[in-house]
């Protein structure tokens, strides 16, 4: 698909739409205000959009925090009855790993890493903005749980046969499992796009030794990403075909093994220890190095 900087004179018999040829991108354009950031595609205000979405989710998760400890402050508590306890729980633990750490991450990827290595922006600026909307809009669906029904209660982890219909017959895992992949192809669609802009956009002499530590980790973190993430998308498919079409992937009484669950959580959430921690290690590596001189 070509890409053109200023709109192309229109060729006889060339189709066309409002005067414009089919089949050419134009680059887009310069906006102000509000609409900047509605549909802008710098890499600086989309990092800002992510670090913005990771302190409302924070506030979710902070809140779902602070009614855990307010039932667990003294013995019988009937703050929560015992199924709101597991939902806000297991919503609790899902938004803090999904939707406040990691975004938080992929907040100073996006804003530092091509400043870092000389950049213009990202090679896929759309696509940049598309993970971040994806990204928001599946939070927010993992969260509309509560307004139909409650949110999922098999924990943050949805161990087998848990997460079955049978032990928890309410939509709240439906919206948990739809909502993760989501912000998975958000995730998937980032860290091809970080990763390729690390590659391939590097400044004339800068070379992959000469690259900052931040930098460094956080291409490690894309590669970890993009080999994991597919991992627990398949497992979030079969779930949600067991629960909703009644396959058996994970009942043990239909002769599944529930184990297998774990095994495909567990292939990505062990790597996600790394996936939240390199970035993390990488700024306060550069910022010590720096300061150290």
């Amino acid at each position: 698909m070509a890409v053109a900087d200023a709109p192309l004179a229109l060729p006889s018999g060339a189709p066309s739409h409002d005067g414009k040829v089919l089949g050419v991108f134009t680059r887009a354009q310069r906006t102000t205000g509000w609409r900047s950031w509605i549909t802008g595609v710098d890499h600086k205000k989309v990092g800002i959009m992510y670090g913005a979405a990771a302190i409302f989710f924070l506030l979710i998760g902070g809140f779902e925090a602070l009614l855990i400890r307010m039932q667990l402050w003294a013995p019988r508590q009937q703050l929560l009855s015992a199924d709101v306890y597991n939902q806000v729980y297991t919503m609790h633990g899902t938004t803090m790993v999904f939707l406040v750490v990691m975004p938080i991450g992929a907040a100073f990827a996006n804003y530092l890493l091509p400043l870092q290595i000389g950049a213009r922006d990202v090679a896929f600026p759309r696509l940049n903005a598309f993970s971040f909307w994806c990204f928001l809009f599946g939070g927010i669906f993992l969260n509309t749980s509560w307004l139909l029904g409650g949110g999922a209660d098999g924990g943050w982890f949805m161990y087998a046969p848990n997460n079955g219909v049978l032990y928890s017959p309410s939509h709240g895992i439906d919206f948990w499992v739809l909502g993760l992949i989501i912000t998975g192809i958000a995730s998937m669609v980032s860290s091809v796009n970080l990763i390729v802009t690390v590659l391939n956009m590097r400044a004339p002499g800068m070379s992959m030794m000469k690259m900052p530590i931040f930098t460094w980790m956080t291409l490690v973190t894309q590669f970890l990403l993009l080999f994991a993430l597919p991992v627990i998308t398949v497992a979030l498919f079969l779930l949600m075909f067991s629960r909703i079409f009644g396959a058996a992937f994970f009942n043990i009484d239909d002769g599944a093994n529930p184990l297998l669950w774990q095994h495909l959580f567990w292939f990505y959430a062990h790597p996600a220890v790394c996936i939240m921690i390199l970035p993390a290690m990488g700024m306060v590596s550069d910022i010590i190095s720096c300061f150290a001189r």
